[in-house]
C-alpha cells in the first residue's frame, strides 16, 4: 500500500492545486451529506451530545477546510526573500514542497475532528495520505473508512482500520512524517519506530492543563466557562480541558458554590442521568477513573457529584476540594469528569505549582488583574494560553495548536497544518552577469580585505577595502 501511494506522489498529482482543492471540497461534501451519520457514530462511541458533536468536530472540520480552501494558492506561492550584497546579483524565494506520504494516527476522543483536521493539512501541502483511526471509537472508524473510500482519490488517500497490531505494522514502515495524537506512553512507541528512519513528528498529546481563578473575576461567568471547557467537552475527555483548578482557600468555597448552581442550570438536578453529557468511552477508561476517586489520600475531599453508573459508563460531574498534591488524581491526566481543586494562601503561588510540573497542554487564568495576565503569559510555560475562558484558543485558525515538552511537539491548525506537511525549501537564482573574482583562488590578502568588508557590511568599510586603506 505504502508503494501504491509513493507512486502515485512521484506522478506528480497530488502537487497540483487542482488535485488538493478537490479533495478538500470532497470533505466538505462528505460531511454535508453525512451529518447525521456522523452525529449518530459520535453517539454510538461516546454518547456525544448533538451539539457538540456538530459545533466540536463537524463544524470546525468544514471551518478548517473553508479557511483551507480561501487560502491555499496564496500558501502555495514561493515567498520572494531579500538576497544579501554577498550574493549579488540575485534573487531568492522559499518553496513549500510537500514531504511524500505521511501517516495520520487518531484519536478516540474527538474521532471524527481530530481525523480528518490533520489530513486536511496533509492534503493541502500536496502528500499523500494514510489515516489510521482509533479502534476505540470502532462506529466512527469504520464510517470514516467508508466515506474516505467513497469521496477522496483512493490512489493517495487511503484509511486503515485495526488495533495495535495494525498500528504496530504501519509504524514498521518508513514514512515521510508521522502525526499523532493521543498519549505520552504510545507517543514515546510512536517516536522510537519514526527514529528508525528519522521520520519528522507531530506530536499532539495532552497533559494536566491547569485553571487558575482570582478573586476579582466574574464568578457567574467563570464558572459558566469552567463547565464549558470541562464537561461541555465531551465530559473531560479532552486534551485541553481543565484538568484542575488552583484558587485562593477564601475563595475556593464561593467558587464551589458557583460551579454547582451552574452544573445544575446546565445539566439539571441529577447530572449522571443528564443527555447533555458524553459517558466514558469504554470499561478501561471508567475504571482508571474510578480508581482516582476511590484513592485514599481524596476520601472525603468530594463536594459534589461523585455518583456514577457502571453499566452505562457514565460518572456525574465531580468536584473535589483541597485535594493533596501527591494524591493518584494529580499524579497523571484525569480525561474525564473529574475536577479537582487545589487552594493556595496567595494566587501568585499557583505559577510555582504549575511549573513544578511537566508543561501543558493548556493554561488558563480568570482574573481582572492586568499585571497578573502579563505574570501569567510570561512565566507559564503551556501549549496555548486563554486568559478569562477556556478551550477557545482551538477556534482560532490564525493560532498554532500544539503543545511543548510533554504536552507534545510541532503544531497545526490553518497555515500551521500546511507548514507542519511542508518542507521549506530554500532557492537562490543567478545569472552569468557579475561573476566575482574575489571569491575564486588564488587568495590575497586584498580579496580577503574586501570580503571582510562586504561581510561586514558597512560600505564605508568596502570603499577604504577597494583602495587598500586598512
Amino acid at each position: 500500500m505504502v508503494e501504491e501511494l509513493r507512486g502515485s506522489f512521484a506522478s506528480g498529482k497530488t502537487r497540483s492545486y487542482e488535485w488538493r482543492a478537490s479533495q478538500l471540497k470532497g470533505i466538505i461534501k462528505l460531511a454535508d451529506e453525512h451529518e447525521q451519520e456522523i452525529v449518530q457514530a459520535l453517539r454510538s462511541d461516546l454518547s456525544k451530545p448533538e451539539m457538540e458533536a456538530y459545533v466540536q468536530e463537524i463544524g470546525m472540520l468544514k471551518n478548517s477546510c473553508t479557511v483551507t480552501l480561501k487560502e491555499l494558492k496564496h500558501w502555495m506561492t514561493p515567498e520572494k526573500v531579500k538576497t544579501s550584497l554577498i550574493t549579488y546579483p540575485s534573487s531568492a524565494e522559499i518553496v513549500s514542497e510537500p514531504l511524500g506520504v505521511v501517516l495520520v494516527i487518531s484519536a478516540w476522543n474527538y474521532p471524527f475532528l481530530l481525523s480528518l483536521d490533520p489530513v486536511i493539512g496533509a492534503i493541502a501541502a500536496g502528500n499523500a495520505v494514510v489515516l489510521k483511526p482509533s479502534e476505540i471509537s470502532p462506529a466512527t472508524s469504520s464510517l470514516l473508512a467508508k466515506l474516505v473510500g467513497e469521496y477522496l482519490d483512493s490512489s493517495a488517500i487511503r484509511v486503515v482500520e485495526g488495533a495495535v497490531a495494525e498500528t504496530s505494522a504501519l509504524l514498521e514502515q518508513k514514512w515521510d512524517k508521522i502525526c499523532y495524537t493521543g498519549n505520552g506512553k504510545v507517543a514515546r512507541i510512536v517516536m522510537a519506530a519514526a527514529a528508525k528512519h528519522l521520520t519528522p513528528l507531530l506530536l499532539e498529546l495532552g497533559g494536566k492543563c491547569p485553571v487558575v481563578v482570582d478573586s476579582d473575576t466574574n464568578l457567574q461567568v467563570t464558572s459558566r466557562r469552567i463547565i464549558a471547557g470541562k464537561w461541555g467537552c465531551n465530559n473531560g475527555q479532552a486534551c485541553i480541558s481543565p484538568d484542575y483548578i488552583l484558587t485562593t482557600k477564601d475563595f475556593a468555597p464561593k467558587l464551589v458554590d458557583s460551579l454547582k448552581q451552574e452544573l445544575e442550570t446546565c445539566y439539571g438536578k441529577n447530572q449522571l442521568e443528564s443527555k447533555d453529557l458524553s459517558r466514558i468511552v469504554n470499561s478501561n477508561h471508567y475504571t482508571r477513573l474510578i480508581k482516582l476517586l476511590d484513592d485514599e489520600k481524596v476520601a472525603g475531599k468530594i463536594v459534589h457529584g461523585g455518583e456514577k453508573k457502571e453499566t452505562e459508563l457514565r460518572i456525574a460531574p465531580t468536584i473535589l476540594l483541597d485535594v493533596p498534591r501527591d494524591s493518584l488524581i494529580m499524579s497523571e491526566e484525569i480525561f474525564g469528569p473529574l475536577l479537582p481543586i487545589i487552594t493556595v494562601d496567595k494566587v501568585e503561588d499557583s505559577f510555582e505549582i504549575i511549573n513544578s510540573g511537566t508543561k501543558p497542554l493548556a493554561a488558563y487564568l480568570f482574573t481582572n488583574n492586568k499585571k497578573l495576565k502579563k505574570q501569567f503569559v510570561m512565566s507559564i510555560s503551556a501549549g496555548g494560553v486563554v486568559v478569562n475562558d477556556t478551550t477557545l484558543h482551538l477556534a482560532v485558525h490564525t493560532l498554532p495548536f500544539g503543545g511543548v515538552g510533554e504536552s507534545g511537539m510541532g503544531a497545526y491548525h490553518g497555515k500551521f497544518s500546511f507548514d507542519a506537511f511542508c518542507h521549506k525549501k530554500a532557492v537562490v537564482y543567478r545569472g552569468f552577469f557579475g561573476d566575482a573574482a574575489i571569491r575564486y583562488p588564488p587568495y590575497t590578502r586584498g580579496k580577503l580585505r574586501l570580503l571582510k568588508a562586504i561581510m561586514g557590511g558597512g560600505i564605508f568599510g568596502i570603499i577604504r577595502a577597494l583602495f587598500g586603506w586598512s
